[in-house]
């Protein structure tokens, strides 16, 4: 910017003094503009380098200006110093030499014209005038006496013979030949005014021209005493031999060429001389423009050379810009115009294409490489993402570098950003702890979503960090656990069933039989062998709920509506227990749903019925006024139906985690088998379950059911952690 605002005002300095200049000239001009007065060469000269100077000051700054605009509107888009230099380069050898010729040439011009317009010129030119002049006139002076003595000469031979006689014609002929003339004669003018010749001497014989005019007698008569004539081929002079017979001679000589040019030449001369005397202030003027118009001229075609030069010089440099431009977008098969010149803007193009190969087969090797980096990346990839186990990789630093699908799901909410780049120890402070430890793995308690889970974790140390693998294994512990309570519900349900039977036929029988003899205290024989039979009921029923846990059949899916099912399990609670408000509500009218009917009716009877009893809890414990509530919500989407049983009873206990587990139960009549029946017919139907606390201390159970579980696929081994 500094630069840009240095040349501006250069340029409007160049203009001030360009106009200063103007101004001074016209003004000096017109001070002194006498007719052919000449102007000083050292002031013409000062003022035609002084208005020079500046108009190539503003030429050349123009031809910049105009080098920089032509570069920005070039390819380069560059801010034109190539073009810069080249116009100042050329400006330069143009306008320097261009200058000091001006300078001599005008000094020259000007000296020129004061010597050749000074007096002492014109003196020279006036007397070589003179000179000639008085040459010629001595040469009429001459024809002129000698025609006056020869006419004196025939008027004395005339007195003494006659014209017609030949001793006037031999003397007469004489008087022509001794004074050097070339022709004469006598002519004689009549009565009648006509003239006539009565004597001649012609070498040439020439009769019909006609040597004495009317005029020539007159100009006589007036009182002349000789008429000289003067041509380019002779002297003519008419005197009068006897005025009152008008009697007149006429004597000729040829003319003496170089005496009459000289003379005319020296007229042609001087009258030239006095033109250009009175024009030599134009010429000046003119000269002086001349020079300044082909000088500008000369420095302008230089600006305009160089312009055209630097853009024949950087066009191949812009097109390699573009070139290379092009490649750096990734176009490698991009190629400039081969140069076959040995210079070296030829040079650097072959040298460009060669590297544009070069790089253009590079790069398919590196793009064939990457394809396959890419392709064995997205094979990795997808063998990570189908892997059921959470997979991470932290550097040194202790930031996390990878993470699967499957461990970013256990360790984020859902919708939570990328962990990628962050620290482990803020993702999962148990994990770090473990990897800082530096155990190769263990078993670890990690909590998600308010439960604890069971991980297997192995840790694996590199060169660039370390590798984390995980497993939940949480339902495998539980199905583990599972598996061992069938077993036993099994074996209880064998070895407690088989031996029932025959106590309560042996009870029954000993009442029968043994009822009627019993005379001492027979109600109490009746009361014992009642609560042995009603014992013994209890536990046959405990036993079938053991063998249902056990041996829980395979469900048969069909089409149903689980808006109907949710409200026939209602309706038999409602008539069952008046004392509590029952609320059904649903998203739409008809639900579809693939389930079996038996087993989605045995889910809703156990967990209505766990509600129940844990409002009776409540109300036991109550002392106010207390009534129950249970309100069902059934929903849906286009893959699952949910069923949510929210009631305002005792709530969940301390130990919820494991509330699901096999003989986990809180009420003093309760198996514990209920939840984990219901539990197990869900996932068999696709889907899970979920215990929240209400805000009045209630419990909220939240079924999950696939519409089609036969079309679902396999659930996760997480999926129960996105509810």
């Amino acid at each position: 910017m500094r630069r840009a605002n240095l040349f501006l005002l250069l340029e409007i300095a160049a203009a001030a003094v360009l106009a200063l200049m103007v101004a001074t000239s016209w003004l000096t001009l017109t001070a002194s503009s006498g007719e052919g007065q000449i102007l000083p060469s050292r002031l013409t000269s000062s003022l035609l380098v002084g208005t020079l100077v500046p108009a190539m000051t503003l030429l050349v700054l123009g031809g910049r200006r105009l080098a920089i605009r032509r570069a920005s509107r070039s390819v380069l888009g560059s801010s034109g110093r190539l073009h810069v230099r080249l116009v100042w380069l050329f400006s330069l050898i143009a306008a320097i030499p261009t200058l000091l010729v001006v300078v001599f040439a005008s000094i020259l011009f000007q000296s020129g014209v004061e010597f050749w317009f000074s007096d002492n010129s014109r003196g020279m030119l006036e007397n070589a005038n003179k000179l000639a002049r008085g040459y010629y006139e001595d040469k009429l002076r001459d024809v002129s006496n000698q025609t006056v003595a020869m006419a004196g000469d025939i008027r004395d031979f005339l007195d003494q013979a006659n014209i017609a006689s030949i001793e006037f014609a031999e003397g007469y002929s004489f008087q022509v030949l001794s004074r050097q003339l070339n022709e004469s004669a006598i002519v004689e003018r009549g009565p009648d005014g006509t003239l006539r010749t009565a004597a001649i001497v012609d070498p040439d014989k020439n009769d019909t021209r006609e040597r004495v005019t009317i005029q020539d007698v007159t100009r006589i008569e007036k009182g002349e005493g000789v008429v000289v004539k003067a041509s380019a081929e002779r002297i003519e002079a008419i005197t009068p031999i006897d005025r009152k017979r008008e009697i007149y001679l006429y004597t000729a000589r040829n003319s003496d060429m170089l005496a009459l040019g000289q003379w005319e030449r020296a007229q042609t001369v001087l009258k030239a001389y006095d033109m250009l005397t009175t024009r030599a202030r134009a010429l000046q003027l003119r000269f002086n423009l001349a020079l300044f118009g082909v000088s500008l001229a000369l420095v302008g075609l230089a600006v305009w050379a160089a312009l055209r030069f630097a853009d024949r010089q950087v066009a191949p440099l812009a097109e390699l810009v573009s070139a290379a431009r092009t490649i750096g977008s990734g176009n490698f098969a991009m190629r400039v115009a081969q140069n076959s010149g040995t210079d070296e803007i030829g040079m650097l193009a072959r040298a460009f294409n060669r590297m544009t190969q070069q790089l253009e087969g590079q790069t398919q090797a590196l793009v064939s490489a990457n394809a396959q980096l890419e392709v064995r990346r997205a094979f990795i990839e997808a063998v990570l993402e189908s892997i059921t186990a959470g997979i991470i990789s932290i550097g040194r630093d202790g930031a996390i570098q990878l993470i699967n699908s499957s461990a970013q799901r256990f360790l984020l909410a859902e919708g939570a950003p990328s962990p990628i780049s962050r620290r482990l120890a803020d993702v999962s402070p148990v994990f770090a702890q473990l990897v800082a430890s530096g155990q190769p793995g263990n078993v670890i308690q990690h909590p998600l979503g308010g439960d604890l889970r069971t991980l297997a974790v192995r840790v694996v140390e590199d060169n660039n960090g370390h590798v984390i693998t995980f497993e939940d294994i949480t339902r495998q512990l539980l199905d583990q656990r599972r598996a061992a309570w069938s077993d036993v519900a099994r074996r209880i349900a064998h070895e407690i069933k088989n031996p029932l039977t025959p106590i309560q036929l042996a009870t029954e029988r000993l009442r029968r039989r043994y009822g009627r003899q019993i005379e001492n205290d027979p109600e109490l024989f009746e009361e014992l062998t009642s609560t042995i039979i009603r014992q013994v009921g209890e536990l046959r029923k405990m036993v079938d709920e053991f063998s249902s846990f056990a041996r829980l059949p395979k469900p048969v899916f069909r089409g149903e509506d689980a808006s109907d099912l949710v409200r026939q399990s209602l309706f038999l609670q409602e008539v069952a227990h008046t004392a509590i408000d029952f609320s059904f509500a649903s998203d739409a009218p008809s639900m579809p749903l693939q389930c079996d009917r038996h087993q989605f009716g045995q889910c809703m009877t156990n967990v209505l019925k766990n509600a129940v009893e844990a409002i009776d809890a409540k109300s036991k414990n109550s002392d106010v006024d207390y009534r129950g509530r249970i309100a069902i919500t059934l929903s849906g989407d286009t893959d699952t139906v949910m069923v949510s049983v929210a009631d305002n009873g005792i709530g969940l206990p301390a130990e919820r985690e494991r509330i699901l587990e096999p003989y986990m139960t809180t009420r003093e009549k309760g198996t514990g088998l209920g939840l984990a029946i219901v539990h197990k017919i869900v996932e068999e139907h696709g889907g899970d379950m979920a215990f929240t606390s209400e805000p009045d201390g209630g419990t909220r159970v939240t079924m999950r059911f696939a519409r089609d579980p036969l079309a679902t696929s396999a659930s996760t081994p997480y999926a129960s952690e996105q509810d």
